[in-house]
C-alpha cells in the first residue's frame, strides 16, 4: 500500500528511487520549501494513480527516458544521406486524366457510402499565434459567412455524406455517417467540446463525433533534466501530432473503429482552410495503389517556407519527412515532440499524391500582419478558388475592388470541390465578396 504523500515529510522511498534511476531526482530539489498541499501536488504530478478503468501514470518515466535518450543520441549521429523523392514515386493530380480521377472519385465515394472511412482531426493547438486563446478550430478567418474552421470542416463532412448517399440512390439518413475523431490536448479539450455542443455539432449527429486527448511530455534542459513550471509541477507540452498513435491506442479507439467497420482513416490538421476532409479522389487513389500509407503533398512556395519536406533516406531508402523544426537543431533542443510522419519509414508501403496548392492548401498559422500563412491570406485563397468554381459553372461576378483581391465563398453544403454548381450559378451574377449557399 502506498503512503499518502502529505502524510510524510519526505516523498516515498520507491518514488525517489524511481526518479534517481532515470536521473530526475532534481524534481524534488525544493521539497523542503513546499507546503503539504504543494508536496501532494508534486507527487501526484509524477507518480502512478488509478482511475475506474486502468492504471494511469502522470509521467511514464521509462517511456520519457527512452525518448530523451533517443533524441539526444540522434543529435550526435551523422545524418543519413537525404535524397529527393523520385518523381516516379509521386502521383501528380495535374498529370492524371479526367478518367483516372473520376474512377478514383467513384472508388472513394463507394467506400464512404459503405461506412469504411473514418476521419481524424488533429486539433490540439491553441490559436495563440493568431491572437486567440481559443482552440485554433474556433477561429473565424473572416469569410463572408463568418464560419469557423471547425464549421467549415463539419459542413464538408455533411456534403460528403450527401454525395455518398446520392451515389447509391438512398436518403442521407440511410447511409452510414462518417465518424469524426477529434484529437484535442489538455489545453483545448474542454473548450473544444463546449464549442461543438453550443453549435449543436454543426448539423452532425453528436454520436458521430468522438473527442480524445493527445498526451503531454516534459520539457527538458540541455542535459535531459526536467524543467519545472513551478516548484511542484513539471513543465509539459503536448507530445506533437505524432502522439495520435499512442492516444488512439490508450483511448481504445482502434477497437471502436474496428467495431464500426472503418477500414480507412483520413487524418489532417485543423489549420488548413482549404482542406478536403475525407477527399474521395485521394481515398480512391489510396485504395487503388493498395499501399499501407499515403500523403497529400504540395510543392514548396519558396525554399525557406516553414513546412516539412518528404525525402528519401538514402538511395532507395524509406520515405520520411524532415520537419522544418528539425532543420535547425537549436529550435528543437528543449521540446520533445513526435511528428505524425515519424511512422512513415515503418510502413510496408507508401505513396505520395501531389495536389495544387491553390486548390487545397491555405494554412492559418500566423496573425494578420505577418508575411505569410495568415487568416487574410487563407481567406483570399478560399475566395479566389470559389470564384473560379462559380465562373466555371456559368456564373458571373461583379466587384468593387480588383478581382485578385476578392472573390466569393461557396458554402461546403452546396459543393465539396466545385461540383454541382451549375443549377445555382449558371446565368446568375454575384457581387464579390459574398457567400453562395442553398
Amino acid at each position: 500500500m502506498r503512503e499518502p504523500a502529505n502524510d510524510s515529510n519526505v516523498p516515498s522511498q520507491s518514488l525517489l528511487e524511481r526518479l534517481k534511476d532515470y536521473g530526475q531526482e532534481d524534481a524534488f530539489a525544493l521539497w523542503e520549501e513546499l507546503s503539504p498541499d504543494e508536496r501532494d501536488l508534486l507527487v501526484k504530478d509524477i507518480e502512478l494513480r488509478a482511475d475506474d478503468t486502468m492504471l494511469l501514470q502522470s509521467l511514464d518515466l521509462s517511456r520519457i527516458d527512452r525518448i530523451i535518450r533517443c533524441s539526444f543520441h540522434s543529435q550526435g549521429l551523422p545524418a543519413a544521406s537525404i535524397e529527393p523523392v523520385p518523381e516516379s514515386s509521386v502521383s501528380t493530380v495535374e498529370k492524371r486524366t479526367m478518367e483516372e480521377r473520376e474512377r478514383w472519385w467513384k472508388m472513394g465515394i463507394k467506400a464512404i457510402s459503405e461506412g469504411k472511412l473514418g476521419v481524424i482531426l488533429l486539433s490540439g493547438g491553441q490559436g495563440t499565434r493568431l491572437g486567440s486563446s481559443d482552440p485554433k478550430g474556433c477561429f473565424n478567418i473572416g469569410l463572408p459567412s463568418g464560419k469557423s474552421l471547425f464549421r467549415i470542416q463539419a459542413e464538408r463532412i455533411l456534403c460528403l455524406q450527401r454525395l455518398a448517399a446520392q451515389s447509391v440512390n438512398e436518403a442521407s439518413s440511410g447511409t452510414t455517417p462518417i465518424h469524426w475523431y477529434i484529437m484535442t490536448s489538455p489545453f483545448t479539450d474542454e473548450p473544444t467540446r463546449k464549442y461543438f455542443e453550443s453549435h449543436k455539432y454543426f448539423g452532425l449527429e453528436a454520436d458521430q463525433v468522438t473527442f480524445f486527448q493527445q498526451g503531454t511530455i516534459p520539457c527538458v534542459s540541455r542535459d535531459g533534466r526536467f524543467i519545472m513550471e513551478t516548484p511542484y509541477r513539471v513543465a509539459k507540452s503536448p507530445d506533437g501530432n505524432g502522439g495520435v498513435y499512442s492516444a488512439l491506442k490508450t483511448s481504445r479507439l482502434l477497437e471502436d473503429m474496428a467495431m464500426r467497420g472503418i477500414k480507412y482513416l483520413d487524418c489532417y490538421g485543423v489549420d488548413n482552410a482549404l482542406v478536403r476532409v475525407g477527399d474521395p479522389t485521394f481515398l480512391g487513389y489510396f485504395i487503388d495503389k493498395g499501399v499501407a500509407a499515403a500523403a497529400k503533398v504540395v510543392r514548396k512556395a519558396y525554399p525557406q517556407e516553414k513546412v516539412g519536406v518528404f525525402v528519401q533516406r538514402g538511395k532507395g531508402g524509406p520515405i520520411s519527412v524532415v520537419e522544418y523544426s528539425e532543420m535547425d537543431s537549436s529550435l528543437a533542443r528543449f521540446k520533445l515532440e513526435q511528428f505524425i510522419f515519424d511512422a512513415f519509414p515503418y510502413a510496408p508501403s507508401t505513396a505520395l499524391y501531389e495536389v495544387l496548392r491553390e486548390e487545397e492548401f491555405a494554412p492559418v498559422k500566423n496573425a494578420n500582419g505577418s508575411n505569410f500563412d495568415t487568416p487574410d491570406s487563407a481567406r483570399l485563397l478560399v475566395l479566389r478558388l470559389h470564384a473560379r468554381w462559380v465562373v466555371a459553372a456559368g456564373g458571373f461576378l461583379t466587384h468593387s475592388v480588383p478581382l485578385y483581391a476578392t472573390g466569393v465563398e461557396v458554402s461546403p453544403l452546396c459543393s465539396y470541390a466545385g461540383e454541382n454548381l451549375e443549377a445555382i450559378c449558371r446565368g446568375r451574377t454575384f457581387h464579390a465578396p459574398c457567400e453562395i449557399a442553398f
